[in-house]
Formats: C-alpha cells, structure tokens, sequence
C-alpha cells in the first residue's frame, strides 16, 4: 500500500507494520500486561454519541485553540516520543517540519534522537520538552538549560513513569535501544531490508540529551522498561516537580494525570496545565482511561489550567467530544508514529491534513463554527457515568 491511499488511524497502523521488523513495530503498538488500558483508550470514547445540531450556516469554520499562551491552527498536536528515529529515518525531523506546515505543537522527548536545538531551527511553531526525571541532577539541570536555551515554550514533566511498566511484547521480540540483531530477531529485519538500508547508511543513533551522561540507551542497550526503572529517580515528589517548574520559570505541565486530587494539587505547585494521560496504556494496566476521567478533571481545575486529553485519539470525533467535555486540546503519540514510520515527513503530513479534515468535516455536521461552541448539551452519554 502507498501512504497516498491511507486514509485513517489503522489504514497507517498496516502499511506501518509492513513497513517495520517486528521488534521496532511492537514498541510502538504495544503496551503493559494484557493491554487492557490500551484497548480502553479508543473504546471510550464508544460511550458517548455526539448530538449534532442543523441550519447553523457553517460554510468558515475555525478549529484554532489556544494552549499554554500559544495559537495551534488545530486542536490536536503531536505529543513528545521517544527514540523516533528508529521509526523512521529523518525521525523527530519529519515530524518538526510536518507540525509546523499544520502550525500545531510538537513535543520533543528527553529520549528524543534530534536535539532541542535542531528542532527550534526547523520548527517556528510551538514545542514542548518532555521531561524524564533522572537521578543524576547534572543530566537533570543540562535538559533544563538546553530546552530553555532553545526557547521551548512548554515543559512537560512526565510523572507516570516511575518505574518501568510491564510491556510483554518488548520481552518477547527483545526489543532494546540501539537496536539488537539477534539469531531470532535478525529474519525480521532481513524481512524488512528497506528499514535496515536506510538505518545503517542514515546518520548513526544517538540519544543527544543523554549521551554525555549516561550509558543506558546510548553506548550500552537497555530496553525502556528497564530505562526507567533503573535510569529515572523513584524518589520524585512534589517538591522535586515544584522545584523544576520554577527553575524552568515558563508554562509548565505535568504528563500521566488521571485523578483529580493529583490535578488539584498540579495548581499548587504552579502548573500552568495537566495532561491527562496514561502514557498510552504503557504503564500501569487496568488504569482508567484518560475521556472516562477528562469530566471530572475539567470540573475540578478547568477554570484554572489548560486540561489536554492524550490518548486513544484515531478520529476527528474523538477530539470533538474531548473538546466537547472541556479539553482544551487533544494529543497523541501513535496517531503520527505509524504514518511516520510508513512514509516520513509526507507520511505525518497526510496524517495530520486527514485529521484537520475530518475535525472541520465533523465541526460542520455538528453545527459549531468554533470550538468554543463544542459543549456537553451536545454530547449522549449511552450509559451512567460514575
């Protein structure tokens, strides 16, 4: 298949799984334990049935929204994820170039595999750093420097990883970072020479915002799991995320909340937003999905900080009732990962351009001109919510 004739969400999750070795397409279609979360993230959204309203005259619609102070020419951005470069071989700089020809955010992650610094020079549009938590502060404090240096506007502190979640298929294909050619995993990738070529004659792997201090991932493989349990500090409190957040001095979220104490308490420490997240059903299986608690989270601090919904968006209605519940923008990692590993930058742009069309598509049978009109009268909920 030809990305030009992916049309939506799984059309790039096949042409993507293809395209890849096994070990390279399960990490990003995996999750924890018996993906429970995973499945949860999408279904959802099944629960609530949208109530479009006729004879509006919706003939200009605007989707733009504002985040952390900055105009997104689309409620959805692409969220920050780690090693893309594996993925695909121009990596975060295809995405970069894509997010800002659709003048929406792009997350860059502490495992990114282009720099901070590279990606300001190709990106005007606003960009958020996803911040790891290290137990080594010097590692810590260069991150810090170097996003601020490059005048990221946003930084995420991602608090849903404090330790490794249990990702069964990474086990089974020996999934590590660099990759690994094994007896075992080696017919898949001769399988899938397109990948290998374009990995060995590209510019070798590297992890730039690490590699001066740490091995793990860089000179010595290690699989993410074990990344973050070793790698990350398993003492992280509130007083270590308020801290950051006034080194950092700018807008300033926490990535991975679902309870809403968690998103109260966000506010104290001088959030400026929450992301509702549960980093893709990679963590902790069983959790509750990020729509099921988006109501509640909105209710309890959206009158005081930005609330995005990540997780689970594959069609334009699903941002529609994000937006509908109060979100004031939705994010994904896979809703561009597979279409970057399918086909690159032109991959990611057809992606995000199917996505702008089906958001304004839907705006217009909904009735609503502008996203603020999107509220919960238009919203059928098919069974009682707790």
């Amino acid at each position: 298949m030809n990305y030009k004739k992916c049309y939506n969400f799984q059309d790039f999750r096949s042409l993507a799984k293809s395209k890849l070795p096994s070990p390279i397409f399960n990490y990003i279609d995996g999750a924890a334990d018996d993906e429970v979360t995973y499945r949860r993230n999408t279904s959802s959204f099944d629960d609530v049935s949208l109530v479009p309203s006729v004879l509006r005259g919706v003939k200009d619609v605007d989707i733009s929204t504002t985040i952390f102070g900055k105009k997104l020419e689309m409620p959805v951005y692409c969220s920050p994820t780690a090693v893309q470069r594996l993925f695909h071989y121009e990596g975060e700089r295809a995405v970069a170039k894509a997010a800002d020809r659709f003048r929406t955010m792009f997350g860059v992650s502490s495992l990114g595999t282009v720099s901070v610094e590279e990606v300001s020079k190709i990106s005007s549009s606003p960009k958020m750093f996803q911040f790891y938590f290290h137990k080594d502060r010097g590692l810590n404090s260069s991150m810090l420097e170097r996003a601020k240096a490059a005048k990221f506007d946003v930084l995420a502190l991602t608090v849903d990883t404090i330790t490794g979640g249990n990702r069964e298929r990474d086990l089974r294909t020996g999934f590590v970072i660099p990759p690994r050619f094994t007896l075992n995993s080696l017919l898949e990738f001769i399988l899938k020479p397109y990948w290998g070529i374009n990995y060995i004659t590209s510019p070798k792997f590297e992890l730039p915002h690490l590699q001066d201090y740490v091995g793990a991932g860089t000179s010595a493989m290690t699989s993410i799991g074990d990344y973050f349990t070793n790698m990350l500090d398993q003492s992280m409190s509130w007083k270590d995320a308020e801290d950051l957040g006034k080194k950092w001095g700018g807008h300033f979220a926490l990535k991975g909340v679902v309870s809403v104490e968690d998103a109260k308490r966000a506010i104290d420490i001088g959030c400026t937003g929450v992301i509702v997240s549960n980093h893709g059903g990679r963590q902790l299986d069983g959790s509750v999905s990020p729509f099921d608690q988006l109501a509640k989270i909105v209710d309890a601090v959206g009158d005081k900080i930005d609330v995005i919904c990540e997780g689970g968006i594959q069609r334009g209605t699903h941002v529609l009732k994000a937006l509908s519940i109060g979100a004031k923008a939705c994010a994904g990692g896979r809703l561009y990962l597979y279409a970057l590993a399918s086909a690159g930058e032109k991959g990611v742009e057809r992606a995000l351009s199917l996505l702008k069309q089906e958001i304004i598509r839907d705006m217009k049978l909904m009735g609503c001109t502008s996203i603020d009109q999107l509220n919960r009268s238009n919203l059928h909920y098919s069974k009682k919510i707790i």
